[in-house]
């Protein structure tokens, strides 16, 4: 892979950062700005593009405004449903061609449903640009929706929902935790949705998701790499330009997620779990609160990222009561979850983790925090977003999170400068005031009953 000169500079000087024996910390990184180009059309289309010559590539995504936040009520899993139709025949195109388009010229595509957006995302080599804008217009306005496709994509869905959920041992924890930690907010329903509420699915629904959320001003057209700028602009025109914005508007989500007013704890048993687990979130701001996301990224961070980590340190070394932990600020467009977790090791309960969880954060709410843990912290998490921006494919999703996720595009030259620049006292200010000083949601996640026991006798007599 060959990078691109100003961002092989910034490389280089991350490494000296990181290796040199008098450090160059990482708020003295220059980074370059990603020169992104920016239009609307006539239709509410939105387009982001970045100019890259550097290898004969191009990638081609169309993030939609919709997640599984825009679910129906009693329709849990429906964005994600319809993630896997837009895959389907079309008025002009055959069942999986986008895997012909990609796959058979030696590139990729694929798509993902989050909370708040749904995205497709292709990479090709350039002189396949035309083509690949042609097949994302011709899926977004010309889609069979079928009793065919319906079924077949619910029951490959449903199947998903018991590999990922159903037979994990953990699945069942994670699944929860938005469940749980949410009491109005529709992020309370699981992206992968649940068995009955798909069940329960018609195809009369199917359509009325279609033609509400799958239209151009509900869209972002995002294409970076090897292209003429202005033949990227005719062909977008071409296929994109036609087709009609709706006259009605796109549903907005209105509903807000109340403060919480006291702790509160759950109890969730498995069948599969081996070994008990423990779960505590606490609600953080939207993303575009940046001033907050990112303090609550580094604070994240420095509990558990890598085994040099304070939980793993305390947790899983120390005192040997996990045999995993995490942390994470998942930000999002609404109110997003700062959570904690640990998987424990064997003869250990959740209370015992608890406490060693919540000692943890309050010692990096409350104690000083050491420039070189700081700075080290910081640096893999710039490291890791570099590294993300030095491909096509890492430019578009950056893209696409600073503009549909954290608000304004221009994050994704912004929020790095800002991450270089928290402090201490940033991390102390933002967990005293969205963790230490708020309530929090506890799941105890337990085998259920004679499920460790055998366990224990079926390992033993391996």
């Amino acid at each position: 892979m060959r990078l691109r000169p100003a961002l092989l500079l910034a490389s280089f000087v991350l490494l000296a950062a990181i290796g040199a024996a008098s450090p160059v910390t990482a708020a003295e990184l220059s980074i370059p700005p990603i020169p992104y180009r920016q239009r609307t059309l006539p239709n509410g289309l939105q387009v982001l593009s970045v100019e890259d010559h550097a290898s004969p590539n191009v990638a081609v995504q169309m993030w939609y405004h919709v997640g599984s936040r825009d679910d129906p009520q009693g329709r849990s899993g429906f964005a994600h449903l319809f993630e896997h139709l837009m895959f389907k025949s079309t008025r002009h195109m055959p069942a999986e061609e986008m895997d012909r388009l990609t796959e058979d010229v030696g590139g990729a595509n694929n798509a993902s449903t989050g909370d708040d957006v749904t995205n497709y995302f292709e990479v090709v080599p350039s002189n396949h640009l035309q083509t690949l804008l042609w097949a994302e217009a011709e899926r977004l306005s010309n889609l069979n929706v079928d009793e065919k496709n319906f079924k077949s994509e619910r029951a490959v869905v449903e199947e998903e929902y018991r590999q990922s959920v159903l037979a994990q041992p953990y699945g069942k924890l994670f699944n929860a935790i938005d469940a749980k930690s949410y009491t109005v907010h529709p992020y309370r329903r699981p992206t992968i949705g649940s068995i009955a509420d798909l069940e329960a699915a018609s195809l009369q629904n199917v359509i009325d998701f279609h033609n509400t959320f799958y239209r151009p001003d509900n869209a972002t057209l995002i294409v970076t790499g090897d292209f003429d700028p202005k033949q990227l602009d005719a062909w977008v025109d071409q296929y994109f330009g036609w087709i009609p914005k709706p006259a009605t508007p796109v549903p907005q989500v209105t509903a807000q997620e109340p403060r919480r007013k006291r702790d509160l704890r759950y109890t969730i048993t498995s069948a599969t779990a081996p070994l008990p687990a423990v779960a505590m979130t606490w609600l953080i701001p939207s993303a575009q609160d940046s001033a907050d996301r990112i303090p609550l990224q580094v604070a994240a961070a420095l509990l558990s990222r890598g085994h040099s980590s304070r939980l793993y340190q305390s947790l899983v070394y120390r005192h040997q009561v996990a045999q995993d932990v995490g942390a994470d600020a998942d930000a999002r467009v609404g109110p997003g979850l700062f959570t904690v977790y640990a998987i424990l090791a064997s003869g250990h309960k959740p209370v015992e983790a608890e406490k060693l969880l919540n000692e943890e954060i309050v010692w990096l709410a409350t104690q000083p925090i050491s420039a070189a843990e700081l700075d080290k912290v910081k640096t893999q998490l710039l490291t890791s977003e570099l590294k993300q921006r030095q491909t096509a494919q890492g430019i578009a999703f950056a893209l696409g999170q600073a503009s549909l996720i954290d608000g304004n595009v221009e994050h994704v030259n912004r929020d790095l400068l800002a991450l270089q620049r928290v402090s201490a006292s940033d991390v102390h200010r933002v967990l005293q005031k969205f963790v230490t000083g708020a309530k929090k949601v506890t799941i105890d996640y337990l085998p259920q009953a004679g499920k460790t026991a055998a366990s224990a006798a079926h390992g033993a007599a391996k």
